[in-house]
């Protein structure tokens, strides 16, 4: 796999990883739901401490209202708002990088989809997309 660079909208906030992600979901939970602004959230599975993020308008909101009860740090860009990563005990040993936020999310699809028992009934998987109620085992 190539590089993987990305950052915010205004540019304040840049990223990069030469490691390949351990995963490539759209979460369909209510929470990933009302941070992203969408019907879901692309993410990339990152092995903790791959990516290295430069920039000083990096902002923290740990989320705890999620179904676990588990505090989420959802990192975003206090200038311009945009969330670009999300870490937690939810995915010990991993980051999620918000797939909107790669300059090139092309070669990125996802290969699965999780929380779909929150999913948005007129919102469709692909037929035959593996599909997890919640988070997988």
């Amino acid at each position: 796999m190539s590089k993987i660079e990305g950052g915010c909208l205004c540019g304040s906030i840049r990223y990069t990883s030469d490691t390949d992600p351990v995963m490539v979901v759209n979460c369909y939970c209510e929470n990933c739901r009302k941070n992203s602004g969408s019907t879901h959230s692309f993410n990339l599975g990152m092995p903790f401490g791959s990516v290295t993020v430069t920039g000083d308008t990096i902002a923290t909101y740990v989320d705890t209202t999620g179904a676990s009860g588990q505090p989420f740090n959802r990192h975003f860009c206090s200038n311009c708002g945009t969330h670009f990563r999300s870490e937690g005990p939810a995915y010990e040993g991993i980051e999620m990088i918000k797939g909107g936020t790669l300059d090139n999310p092309e070669p990125f699809a996802p290969v699965a989809h999780i929380w779909c028992e929150q999913k948005l009934s007129w919102v469709s998987v692909p037929e035959g997309a593996p599909t997890f109620p919640r988070n997988p085992q």
